[in-house]
Parts: C-alpha cells; sequence; structure tokens
C-alpha cells in the first residue's frame, strides 16, 4: 500500500493537521493520481466539523481533485502515465441501478461512493483529495484537457458540475432568462457557464458589493435582494432560479419571481428543513427541485465546454497549512471565490 501525505480532522472541534493515508494497492482497473491542486469546498467544512452529522474520524476532505497519472492498472485503457486527470465527488457507484446505467451515478440506488468518509463495500472509508495521491478506479477518471489549467480547473470538478447538470437538465440557453442565488464558490462558476450557453443571466445576492465580477463573468443584470423593491421588480421574471447558499431563505420570496412554468432548484444545503407555501407552487405552476452535481459523462462534457469557453474557478491557491484559515474564511465568506490547495506543500 501507499503511504500519502494528507491533512485530516480527527474529531468535530479539531483543526487539520497533517498526517498519513493509506491508499490502497492498484488494481488491474485502478489509476494512481499524484494530486497537483485540491479545491476547498463548503461541503468539506459541514463534513470536518460534522454539521451535517455522520462524519467518520478521521477525515480527509477533498472532492475537487485535479492531477497528473502517476501509475495504472494492467486493465487500464482510458487513462496513461503523465494524463492530467481530476475526480469529483464519487469514486465507485454499483455499474446496474436505472441511474448508473442511464449516466446517473450520482443518484445510484445501491452504494455510490463519495470521494471522502464513504463507506466502501470492504468496509474501508474513503479518505480525499487534501493528499499527495489517491486511488481511483479508472471509469470514474476524469480528463483534464490541455487548455484547462490544474488549479483551475479542481473546482471545478464539484462547483462547475453542481451548477452545469441543472443548467443543462432546464434547459439554459438562448431565450431563457436564469437567475443565480448568492456569487460564491458555486454561484460565479455559475455565472459563467449559464452566459456561455446563451441564457439571459441575473445574479441575486444580499449585497451589490461583487456587482463588478458578476458583470464580467457574465452577468446582465445584478441585484441586492436586501433591497425590497428586488422582489417587486422582478416578480415572475425568470425562467430558472438555481440557489447556491446554504442558509434558509425566505423561498415564498423567490418563488414569487419565477414565471409560468418556471423551477427553482436547490443546490445548497441548509442544515433546517426548506418551507414554502403551497400558493408559490400552484400560482404560476412553478417548480421547487433540487440537484447533486452531475453523472461521470456529463462532468466530462462540463470539462470540455469549459475548455472551449475559457472557463475556470476564480481561485486563491494556499498552501496547506493555511487550511484552517481558509475554512473559516469560507465561512465568512471571505474568498473570491474558490481556495485550492497546492499539495506540493503537504
Amino acid at each position: 500500500m501507499l503511504t500519502a501525505s494528507a491533512y485530516a480532522a480527527t474529531s468535530a472541534d479539531a483543526p487539520l493537521e497533517k498526517t498519513a493515508a493509506e491508499r490502497r494497492d492498484l488494481g488491474p482497473l485502478d489509476v494512481l493520481i499524484e494530486i497537483k491542486y485540491a479545491g476547498i469546498c463548503h461541503s468539506d467544512i459541514h463534513t470536518a466539523r460534522n454539521e451535517w452529522g455522520g462524519t467518520h474520524y478521521p477525515v480527509v476532505p477533498g472532492h475537487e481533485i485535479a492531477g497528473i497519472v502517476a501509475a495504472v492498472g494492467d486493465e487500464v485503457t482510458r487513462h496513461d502515465v503523465g494524463d492530467r486527470v481530476g475526480v469529483g465527488c464519487f469514486v465507485d457507484s454499483c455499474g446496474t441501478c436505472e441511474a448508473c446505467v442511464s449516466g446517473d451515478e450520482q443518484y445510484c440506488v445501491s452504494r455510490v461512493v463519495q470521494t471522502y468518509n464513504s463507506r466502501t463495500p470492504d468496509g474501508e472509508y474513503t479518505m480525499g483529495g487534501y493528499s499527495s495521491h489517491i486511488v481511483v478506479t479508472e471509469s470514474f477518471v476524469l480528463s483534464v484537457p490541455d487548455s484547462l489549467a490544474l488549479d483551475v480547473a479542481a473546482p471545478l470538478l464539484c462547483a462547475g458540475i453542481t451548477l452545469y447538470s441543472p443548467l443543462r437538465h432546464w434547459g439554459a440557453g438562448p431565450g431563457k432568462r436564469v437567475a443565480i442565488i448568492g456569487m460564491g464558490g458555486l454561484g460565479h462558476v455559475g455565472v459563467k457557464i449559464a452566459h456561455a450557453l446563451g441564457a439571459e443571466v441575473t445574479v441575486l445576492s444580499q449585497t451589490l458589493s461583487k456587482q463588478d465580477d458578476g458583470l464580467r463573468f457574465g452577468a446582465s443584470h445584478y441585484y441586492a435582494t436586501s433591497d425590497p423593491a428586488t422582489f417587486k421588480e422582478l416578480r415572475s421574471r425568470f425562467d430558472l432560479i438555481l440557489n447556491t447558499v446554504s442558509v434558509n431563505l425566505d423561498m415564498d420570496a423567490y418563488m414569487s419571481l419565477l414565471a409560468v412554468n418556471g423551477a427553482l432548484v436547490e443546490l445548497g444545503l441548509p442544515e433546517k428543513p426548506i418551507e414554502v407555501r403551497g400558493f408559490s407552487l400552484a400560482a404560476n405552476r412553478r417548480s421547487l427541485a433540487g440537484s447533486m452535481v452531475g453523472g461521470i459523462a456529463q462532468t466530462q462534457e462540463m470539462l470540455d465546454f469549459c475548455a472551449a469557453h475559457g472557463i475556470g474557478a476564480e481561485i486563491e491557491v494556499i498552501a496547506a497549512d493555511q487550511i484552517n484559515e481558509a475554512f473559516d474564511r469560507v465561512v465568512r465568506s471571505d474568498v473570491r471565490y474558490r481556495f485550492v490547495i497546492d499539495t506540493a506543500t503537504l
């Protein structure tokens, strides 16, 4: 087994510390990846601090992974040593259920195995990308196009596909009016992708502090939700609203912004249940839905799309010993827009 350098949390209230992560021996269909960059997702913080419950310690977070293939198993055909690759939010699924067969492995009804804090069939727990190396089955390894730098590509493996999947599913494109709630790590990528798809994009943010960025990323309009006039002016405006924030909002107010047959898709995961009045759904035949990343094929499609349109995450690269500080800054929304760990500093 390979012993990799890593950063792990040992309890909900403990800072992440440098440790070692044991990686399994290379099987015939496995790929050994030397991780170059790992993005910090808010989900990493929720898990490390056990805010969602169910964290198995020690936990090595990280599901926005970009690196270089260091070795391959004897039967690997998709990837070669030296290839630029990525790994996203999950590393295995049953492969036989309806979701898996249709390319929606993220909704596997049997045993989707997440990249970290997920129990594997052999009883072990996965360790994520805050690490120097990882071993992943070849069919769950993505190819990173040459035109995408690995550091800006890493956050696309979660933030990018989290926005790309619902934008494609709900048909964002020319003639569609799309609103993005929040201009953080998820939202800023969503603005770029929705604009590249041809939609008319509006940002709904608490304040106008990031307005210049939003317009530069491709938004046509930018509104402050702290201003009550916003909800009056935009009533029944949008075909699709994507909510990227993880706090409980006044959902009835946001539902009122949907046009006939419009949909509000929940991407953030607030700790408390989402409440909405029945009338908010019945009016304009509106829908409230949710979405979780995308399947492997669609994630590869997203990477290729982003490469073709010059889309990468806006990042701040940090050393591994800055992870705990970065966690606190993410909670304070003090980052524009995604922290990425340079794993050479592990």
